[in-house]
């Protein structure tokens, strides 16, 4: 039975939406009946979303759509440890994010973005970025053209350690709040704020000795 605090979303005329109902009280609903419906609107709601979230990290589109397959059958495996009272997406994008992990250890690769890949999210996680960066920091990167800017973006996350480059995925690229950051890594919220700290002060410095200026 679900609790008084699991109760689902209805409609106004009391029938209950799957459509309007909360991710977690979708997991809830699948977990206790069963039913395929409540899961595959789970898929359906973070599909686009964590596809290119996982096609940023491991820089490679059909790894990507292996450990998005993967992380989704971790979900069916493991709902039953899904915790009253936690979010639903932080959850996900850590069990993502150990597939991730994992197949990136088993075919040795662990370049999330790869100058020499040539793929489109590479490319497009660069964009991205470039952009944030010079629209949120004033001075001469704003200068810069936008070639140079993906260029320079790209050979400095690549630069980056792996836990300062998921960090930065996380936060800029996913707009995580540094406690969703948090749980999806395992890791202190103070742990999140130091790396993201770190990685923009590398990449200022970066920046600085690029000769872009």
């Amino acid at each position: 039975m679900l609790t008084t605090r699991e109760t689902l979303t209805r409609s106004e005329d009391g029938v209950f939406s799957i459509d309007q109902a909360a991710d977690e009280e979708l997991l809830l609903r699948y977990r206790e009946t069963g039913q395929q419906e409540y899961f595959s609107q789970l898929v359906r709601r973070y599909e686009r979303e964590l596809y290119n979230y996982l096609c940023k990290y491991l820089g490679n589109a059909d790894m990507a759509e292996d450990v998005f397959q993967a992380t989704f059958v971790q979900l069916h495996l493991k709902c039953e440890q899904f915790q009253e009272g936690r979010r639903f997406r932080p959850w996900l994008y850590a069990v993502a994010t150990n597939q991730a992990i994992d197949y990136q250890r088993r075919n040795r690769r662990h370049r999330i973005l790869s100058l020499d890949g040539g793929g489109h999210s590479e490319d497009n996680a660069a964009r991205k970025f470039a952009d944030l960066l010079a629209s949120d920091v004033p001075g001469p990167l704003q200068q810069v053209s936008a070639r140079e800017r993906e260029a320079w973006v790209a050979t400095a996350m690549a630069e980056l350690s792996e836990t300062a480059r998921s960090v930065v995925e996380l936060v800029y690229f996913q707009g995580l709040k540094y406690r969703e950051a948090a749980e999806v890594l395992g890791v202190p919220v103070g742990t999140v704020k130091s790396r993201l700290h770190s990685a923009i002060a590398r990449l200022s410095t970066s920046f600085e000795e690029s000769g872009l200026e």
